[in-house]
């Protein structure tokens, strides 16, 4: 089936960009993107071993969540987090790659279930400063994370970002250049950001060589998205 080659191919790429950048293998995890994806086709996902899925919508990715129903599955929500939509994100999924604003920090923590662990957490960076895309600047992002340790159901974990579209490849290793070095620092000081979530489809090898440790990757394993 596609989906099981086109799945064997991303992970041989991955290792191989790990092993040329001098990465410990196996040190970047891979995130299928499903969202508008239907179910046989992240069941075909699941055949072939893949355990990390990434949604945008969360109406959509419960019912998938639900249907699916499989504890060893990792769910990330990657898509923006709309107010009404907490309570649905924090009992459903393990792992949120988009907060930037306290309130929803605040949401997330009040409607986590005591029965679940804290829920994982990246905070997302706007690295390119465009007015257009979520996302905290550089200099606005110690103080954010600072800022949630009183949330006790939260847990930080690390950054994500989704910079701006480039072709070249030093380009677009540039463009995350700048978050693994506020990565590292951060890391320094806490062990437990450990996680760097940058790098899709387009620009997968250039993330890895500058320290991704999660990537997202929708359109290389599904085919073009459905609309």
């Amino acid at each position: 089936m596609e989906i099981d080659i086109n799945l064997t191919k991303i992970r041989n790429k991955i290792g191989a960009v790990e092993k040329q950048f001098g990465r410990e293998n196996n040190s970047v995890c891979l995130i299928a993107v499903s969202k508008t994806r239907k179910i046989n086709e992240i069941i075909q996902a699941i055949d072939k071993n893949q355990r990390h899925f990434g949604e945008n919508y969360c109406q959509e990715a419960v019912e998938k969540i639900k249907t699916i129903n499989r504890p060893d599955i990792i769910w990330h929500f990657i898509g923006p987090i709309q107010s009404n939509k907490t309570k649905q994100i924090a009992h459903n999924f393990n792992w949120v790659h988009t907060l930037d604003r306290l309130k929803i920090a605040q949401r997330l923590n009040e409607m986590r279930p005591d029965h679940l662990p804290p829920l994982n957490i990246c905070v997302q960076v706007n690295t390119s400063n465009e007015v257009t895309k979520s996302g905290l600047s550089i200099d606005k992002l110690e103080s954010f994370i600072d800022s949630l340790k009183e949330f006790k159901r939260l847990k930080v974990r690390g950054l994500m970002s989704l910079p701006e579209i480039k072709r070249d490849f030093d380009e677009q290793r540039e463009s995350f250049k700048e978050l693994n070095k506020v990565f590292l620092r951060l890391n320094k000081n806490n062990a437990e950001i450990d996680v760097l979530s940058m790098g899709t489809s387009n620009d997968m090898e250039a993330a890895i060589a500058e320290g991704a440790t999660f990537v997202r990757i929708g359109t290389a394993i599904f085919g073009p998205r459905i609309q």
